[in-house]
């Protein structure tokens, strides 16, 4: 710890002293602090150990939307995303007068994307040979796999516009909608269990050679099933939808999320419990939701603020971390937050890190100056280093930063933790009383 910069000393009330420096805390000056001399230090360098860790796996079946296709990441490697769904009709009746016209599946953009719209995609509707199942019995995660028939039910090449398309519709085999309308119509099924044995889902695959933008799907997309009936002068077309089910436990949807390729820092991530520190990646810290790659943060030096003579209180504390220079672009955005999450020694994620207030705490993107490459995230820690100086136990717990939708997006972070060169920092605001002479 070096740098101590003296912010002021006076001998009367600290609140009359630094007004606002108070308004940021909550501390509470009693008589002891209030009857004594004071100084106000702010301490600029105190060491934060960063490092990468990643999660074996992310629970992708409470994700909120379908997530569907591939790009080249120069620094996380080819990103793939697809979907896997069971399927639940709005009827098990189909007139025995209908002729079967046609079988789709509407995709409805939910306005999230990730990477190059101006790339062609591809998406491939595949049949599942297998039935939705997950492993373990409870969830489906990013790494869960199902299988496939590898013929297309239907296909589409497209450009992405995520903002402005209502619908994207893919025509799919007739051979496939004939037989299930007949299935219908002569009610070989007229339940659940009888169709989710006939027909386990489908899964929604990015082309193999894509290398343009994942895009987020509504979980109101469906398939559907049109039909027609002859009337006296004209036929009357009628249609039953088929529905993403949400709602069976075990979710029978999850989103497949995968990387090859990644930068030889986050290939050596082959366990949870794998603390890949910034000193052995050039100053480099990463995030990848979706893949669950986090940042962790460490603060083993913390208590020696009690090594200035005195006693003190913690009034302010301050982590401002910068985004790497070169890693982000309009393409490869930078969110406007970061959620903080509490792990302990093993990297088991435990519960989410909460301001004094009961909020939940974010590291916010501070983007003032970012004409001049100056932006950086600012994380308020007052709270939660205070519960580190309060305890004699030293802590095996540490905080990591993720979006907070992270099992539902793709968005990838380099963060540059270099408290020399770029700013990185945590600053503490401490007060001393009743020094010792």
């Amino acid at each position: 710890m070096k740098n101590v910069l003296i912010i002021f000393i006076c001998s009367s009330l600290l609140i009359s002293c630094s007004t606002d420096t108070l308004n940021q805390s909550d501390f509470e000056a009693g008589d002891a602090f209030t009857n004594s001399d004071i100084r106000v230090i702010q301490l600029d360098t105190m060491t934060v150990a960063f490092s990468t860790m990643k999660f074996d796996s992310i629970d992708t079946s409470q994700s909120s939307r379908m997530l569907v296709g591939k790009y080249k990441d120069p620094v996380f490697g080819a990103v793939k995303t697809a979907s896997f769904m069971e399927l639940i009709p709005s009827s098990y009746f189909i007139d025995i007068d209908a002729e079967y016209d046609s079988i789709t599946f509407l995709l409805r953009p939910d306005k999230y994307y990730y990477n190059d719209t101006l790339q062609v995609n591809t998406i491939h509707i595949k049949q599942l040979n297998e039935n939705l199942k997950p492993a373990d019995g409870v969830n489906f995660y990013n790494t869960s796999s199902i299988g496939f028939d590898e013929d297309d039910l239907g296909f589409l090449t497209y450009t992405p516009r995520p903002l402005s398309t209502d619908t994207l519709e893919i025509k799919l085999a007739d051979t496939f909608g004939t037989s299930l309308f007949n299935n219908l119509q002569q009610k070989k099924i007229t339940t659940y269990d009888e169709f989710k044995n006939y027909f386990y889902g489908i899964s929604v695959q990015p082309g193999g050679s894509d290398d343009g933008s994942i895009i987020g799907f509504s979980l109101t997309s469906n398939m559907r099933l049109y039909y027609s009936i002859a009337g006296e002068s004209e036929r009357t077309q009628y249609s039953t939808d088929f529905t993403i089910n949400t709602l069976s436990p075990p979710l029978p949807f999850f989103n497949q999320i995968s990387t090859e390729d990644a930068n030889e820092y986050l290939n050596a991530l082959t366990d949870q419990e794998v603390n890949l520190y910034s000193s052995e990646t050039e100053n480099l810290s990463f995030i990848q939701s979706g893949i669950g790659i986090a940042t962790r943060l460490e603060f083993p030096h913390i208590k020696s603020v009690f090594d200035i003579q005195g006693q003190g209180t913690l009034l302010d504390a301050s982590l401002r971390i910068t985004p790497e220079i070169g890693s982000y672009n309009e393409l490869l955005t930078l969110r406007d937050t970061l959620s903080v999450f509490i792990v302990d020694q093993n990297n088991e994620l435990t519960d989410q890190l909460y301001s004094t207030d009961g909020t939940a705490a974010q590291a916010i993107l501070n983007r003032d100056n970012e004409e001049f490459n100056d932006i950086y995230y600012e994380l308020p820690l007052s709270g939660y280093l205070e519960d580190l100086l309060s305890t004699d136990l030293e802590s095996s717990d540490a905080l990591i930063l993720l979006p907070s939708n992270y099992n539902s997006t793709v968005d990838r972070f380099v963060l540059n933790t270099d408290i020399n060169t770029q700013g990185t920092t945590l600053e503490l605001t401490y007060a001393i009383y009743d020094e010792d002479e």
